[in-house]
């Protein structure tokens, strides 16, 4: 039923869940610890590596790893019991918040990275009472994963051998 599923390409989202794990975001921005706030921390990572590998301008991401990525989202979707017609209606909501997401993050001038702080509180912080410090925060915690990104070779990104710590 599922051989399709190409469980050698995991292991970038594998690295993209731990970063949405990270304790910082739940007690340090206090972001509310659910689903829907750790795929926004998963896109807002990947958005980012995505970025970096179109400034590069070497070598394109591939497009077997970015499937990959949104299918296990949706196998995850379906462990949590949603049922079909949920989870293609999920799925469609989810996918159009990574495509604003990577549309609207990056506000470079060409000289220095500067996050879309409006998509950080739309995404992450609608629904929560916020401190402007805490975007500030997320922003920079986003900036440093970039400029550490920034510095890794594409296969190592790829491979999800990225080991940032924050």
């Amino acid at each position: 039923m599922f051989s399709f599923y190409n469980k050698h390409n995991n292991n970038l989202y594998n690295k993209l869940v731990i970063f949405s794990r990270n304790i910082y975001f739940y007690k340090e921005l206090k972001l509310k610890d659910n689903f829907e706030t750790r795929i926004i921390l998963i896109f807002l990572h990947f958005a980012l590596i995505l970025v970096k590998f179109k400034k590069n301008g070497k070598k394109k991401f591939p497009q077997t790893i970015f499937d990959n990525i949104f299918v296990n989202i949706e196998y995850h979707l379906r462990e949590l019991g949603y049922g079909d017609v949920a989870v293609n209606k999920k799925m469609k909501i989810l996918t159009r918040f990574f495509y604003d997401i990577l549309l609207k993050i990056d506000l470079s001038n060409g000289k220095s990275f500067l996050i879309n702080k409006n998509v950080l509180k739309e995404h992450l912080f609608a629904n929560n009472s916020y401190d402007d410090l805490y975007i500030d925060q997320l922003s920079n915690y986003l900036k440093s994963f970039y400029n550490f990104c920034f510095e890794l070779e594409d296969e190592n990104m790829i491979q999800g051998q990225i080991n940032f710590k924050y």
